[in-house]
C-alpha cells in the first residue's frame, strides 16, 4: 500500500487519489491533521445531562443505512445502532454554541455552510457498531475489493459529530470501552490508522467524502453518546 502525505502527521492511502470522486477536496496540506478538533464545545457537566435526558427516553428508531437516491434500509451486519431525537432547550443549547463556532469550521476548511441537517442523537451501547463508510458516497466493491465510490448524499460536505461521553476504561455512566472512531484509510508516519479516543464536550469535524471513511469499532461496555450533523457548503 502507498500512502500520500495530506498534513504534517497524516497520509492517506493513495488508491483513493485513482478514484474519481465527485467531491474528494482535502484541506491545507500545511495543517496538522486533516481534521479538526473542538476541544470545549460543550460543558462535560452539560454533557452529562443530556445523557440523562436521553436516558429517560423511549421514542428512538434504528439507525439505517444511505442507500442510492436517498432510500434508508435498516441492517443490523452494518449498523447497529439506536437514533434519539434532541429536546428543544439542548437543540438550542447546540445551536447557539455552534454558530459561536462556525467561522472556525469555515476558516479550517475554506467552506461557507449553508444549510445543515438535524442534529441526530447517536446511542451506542454494549455490541453496538458502525462498519467503514463514507458519509456522502458508496463504496463500490467487485469481488471483495474497493473499486471506487458513488455519491448519493450530494449535501453532505462537512461532518460534525459532537460526544457526550468519553472513551475510558471504567464503569462510570457517561464512559464506555471500545466504540473508537477509526479512519480507514488515513495514516499515521508509522502507518497505523488514525483512531479518535472520544471524550466528553469534545466535537470532531471532517469533510464527509471518502477520503475521510470512517468506522465506529464495536463498544465493549458501557454508554456511548454522540450528535452528529451533515452540513452543505460552498467552496471558498
Amino acid at each position: 500500500m502507498k500512502l500520500e502525505q495530506i498534513s504534517n502527521f497524516v497520509f492517506c492511502d493513495n488508491r483513493l487519489n485513482e478514484f474519481e470522486l465527485e467531491f474528494g477536496l482535502l484541506p491545507n496540506p500545511y495543517y496538522d491533521y486533516p481534521f479538526l478538533i473542538i476541544k470545549d464545545f460543550l460543558a462535560e457537566s452539560l454533557c452529562d445531562d443530556i445523557i440523562k435526558n436521553i436516558k429517560k427516553e423511549d421514542d428512538y428508531i434504528d439507525a439505517k443505512i444511505k442507500k442510492e437516491n436517498y432510500l434508508n434500509e435498516t441492517d443490523k451486519s452494518i449498523r447497529k445502532t439506536k437514533i434519539y431525537k434532541l429536546s428543544n432547550e439542548y437543540k438550542n443549547i447546540y445551536k447557539k454554541r455552534f454558530l459561536e463556532c462556525q467561522k472556525l469550521i469555515e476558516d479550517f476548511f475554506s467552506m461557507a455552510l449553508t444549510t445543515s441537517t438535524k442534529v441526530q442523537v447517536l446511542e451506542y451501547q454494549k455490541g453496538s457498531f458502525y462498519k467503514a463508510h463514507s458519509d456522502d458516497s458508496n463504496m463500490i466493491l467487485k469481488d471483495d475489493e474497493l473499486v471506487g465510490f458513488k455519491n448519493v448524499a450530494l449535501n453532505r460536505k462537512i461532518t460534525t459529530v459532537l460526544f457526550a461521553s468519553s472513551c475510558k476504561d471504567n464503569d462510570d455512566f457517561n464512559t464506555f470501552s471500545g466504540g473508537e472512531l477509526v479512519f480507514n484509510f488515513l495514516y499515521d508516519e508509522k502507518g497505523n490508522n488514525i483512531k479518535y479516543i472520544p471524550k466528553a464536550g469534545e466535537m470532531i469535524v471532517f469533510l464527509s467524502n471518502p477520503y475521510f471513511t470512517h468506522e465506529v469499532l464495536e463498544v465493549k461496555s458501557g454508554y456511548r453518546l454522540s450528535l452528529v450533523q451533515w452540513h452543505d457548503a460552498l467552496i471558498n
